[in-house]
């Protein structure tokens, strides 16, 4: 089941938002783009959003004889506040930065009003979009294939912020890049002591336990920012809206906590419903997805991150992975504390959810330390991201992937290349994975590893090398290198440097599984786009360029100065002449 963004307003709240509408109405006159200036009190209405704990949202909308137009609201809470929280205005910021610089869904905005004289609180004006809000992460009501394309659009939505400069978009200054989880311990571990004791809710002694077990195990890649980039903080699937009948996302939502710093906080934030069920209408009914039974078509928590990682480039996280998970339940039990203090005295969203809370902060504790206490929570190498459409069955089955309706699989070539380059992976490339990243995130990210190159030499010797080149082009390249001979003079044959003569079609079945590693390609000598300069140059280059294309194929000695990088492929000179 889901819910229609027009479904969550909070119908005991519709007749009075506790601020001044009349001064909010001239406002919005004045600064938001497109807004009916004709528009009176009488056409104007302010009802409040249901969802979410933190900076009360508000649907605006203004009717007329002859339009209907609608906004939405973001403002601070009323009264006193803890500090840094509920900061709208970086809201705005960063919504402002992502909607006119990238193709990031979002929301578009169109104004910010920091004069507490309009309304009471800063606040700011944005696009109202229309779709689907999921608030059950099992999805009920949806078919399986359907669940699982759901779950893979979430992840490659964060996967296409995470790929943001943030930089280019001037969101440089936004905040600090490097010791992001150590900050977020301390602030987050402060906030918990504000909201607790002293009159207030009491203090639970496992969470500060849990603290000091977190500032012990902080990654180094934490401290380095290697793995650091634009934050949304609060991503997951609620916090999304998706088409009203297309399963893609169409905004992002809620950016009150976004930065700059770990990004792997985010990833590992959005996949805590495979943990523990952290709803807080929901107490006493608090087991996760692993624990429940995942649902058929959801996609397991390791296929959901193997979503992610291939889509933004980033490592199998393995090492760390139990850290971010428990610095996530931490974080999440600091900001319910923070809601139930809030809703004691009268100040917070979510009226009776809030009430649980408390409660639920002491659950998500509870939980940090049972997924700390795991002897195994992910695998070891990177798994293969299944087709949503064939369900969640073993990829490396051969009689399975035979077997699937609607797809070409030639005879056992395209088996035996498959099964090999399975292996080779296993084996070779996702073991150096984290290794490979780590360099090319380092001050010398533009020298080849020794071991990329090994890999490259193993690769020719398995058949493995070149398999993007068709049938046709590696018969060109005999023809040009070795006069048509497919061995050369010790009986050695080329071929096995010239590709395995597949149709595209063929090849696909094989670039799919290459594409699940982002350092897979060069090691095969098949990273695009520089395969298709290469073809272009043994296609329509004249004799000599010929020659020196298929010399580049195959790994021979360069003269005259030319650099051919073979793995990477980079062919200087490529254009010239």
């Amino acid at each position: 089941m889901s819910k229609l963004t027009s479904e969550l307003i909070d119908k005991s709240k519709c007749s009075d938002p506790q601020f001044d509408v009349v001064s909010l109405l001239n406002y919005c006159r004045s600064h938001v783009h497109g807004f009916p200036f004709s528009a009176t009190l009488s056409h104007f209405s302010v009802l409040q959003f249901g969802h979410g704990q933190s900076n009360p949202t508000f649907l605006l909308e203004v009717n007329g004889e002859n339009y209907l137009k609608r906004y939405v609201l973001r403002k601070k809470p009323p009264g006193k506040l803890l500090p840094s929280a509920h900061a709208v205005e970086r809201e705005y910021q960063v919504l402002h930065a992502l909607g006119t610089h990238t193709k990031v869904p979002v929301p578009k905005v169109f104004c910010l009003c920091t004069d507490t004289n309009v309304i009471g609180t800063a606040f700011y004006v944005m696009e109202y979009l229309e779709g689907r809000i999921f608030l059950d992460p099992t999805l009920p009501g949806f078919e399986p294939h359907r669940k699982s394309i759901i779950y893979r659009e979430s992840a490659r939505a964060l996967a296409l912020l995470h790929q943001t400069d943030a930089d280019a978009i001037g969101l440089g200054s936004f905040g600090r890049r490097d010791s992001y989880c150590k900050r977020q311990v301390d602030r987050w571990g402060k906030q918990y002591m504000t909201s607790t004791a002293g009159g207030k809710p009491d203090r639970n002694p496992k969470m500060l336990e849990l603290i000091g077990w977190l500032r012990q195990n902080i990654p180094a890649e934490d401290s380095s920012g290697s793995v650091s980039g634009v934050v949304h903080g609060d991503f997951r699937i609620d916090n999304l809206v998706f088409h009203p009948v297309e399963d893609r996302v169409v905004g992002i939502l809620d950016w009150e906590l976004s930065t700059l710093g770990n990004q792997m906080c985010d990833i590992a934030y959005s996949c805590l419903p495979y943990v523990v069920d952290a709803a807080l209408d929901k107490l006493g009914q608090d087991k996760g997805l692993e624990e429940i039974g995942i649902p058929d078509g959801i996609p397991s928590m390791a296929e959901y991150i193997a979503e992610y990682c291939t889509t933004a480039g980033k490592p199998w996280p393995v090492d760390h992975w139990k850290f971010y998970i428990a610095f996530s339940l931490f974080r999440a039990a600091a900001i319910y504390a923070g809601v139930y203090n809030r809703w004691t005295t009268g100040n917070a969203s979510g009226r009776e959810r809030a009430m649980n809370a408390g409660k639920k902060g002491d659950i998500l504790v509870d939980y940090a330390w049972m997924y700390i206490a795991k002897t195994s929570v992910l695998p070891d190498r990177f798994p293969s991201v299944p087709d949503p459409i064939q369900g969640h069955g073993n990829q490396h089955n051969d009689v399975d992937f035979l077997k699937q309706s609607g797809k070409f699989v030639s005879s056992g070539k395209v088996m035996e290349l498959r099964n090999k380059l399975i292996k080779f992976m296993d084996d070779h490339i996702y073991p150096m994975e984290n290794e490979f990243y780590n360099r090319a995130t380092s001050s010398i990210r533009w020298s080849v590893h020794p071991e990329e190159e090994k890999l490259k030499e193993l690769a020719k010797s398995e058949g493995l090398w070149n398999l993007f080149i068709p049938l046709d082009s590696a018969k060109r390249a005999e023809n040009l290198l070795y006069n048509g001979n497919s061995q050369d003079m010790c009986g050695n044959r080329h071929g096995r440097l010239l590709g395995a003569g597949l149709s595209n079609l063929e090849y696909g079945h094989l670039c799919e599984l290459m594409g699940r590693c982002v350092w897979a390609p060069q090691i095969f000598n098949c990273g695009a786009p520089d395969t298709g300069n290469m073809e272009v140059v043994g296609v329509v280059g004249d004799v000599n360029r010929q020659v020196w294309w298929c010399q580049s194929l195959s790994g021979m000695v360069y003269g005259e100065g030319q650099a051919v990088k073979v793995g990477a492929v980079v062919l200087v000179g490529l254009g010239r002449g």
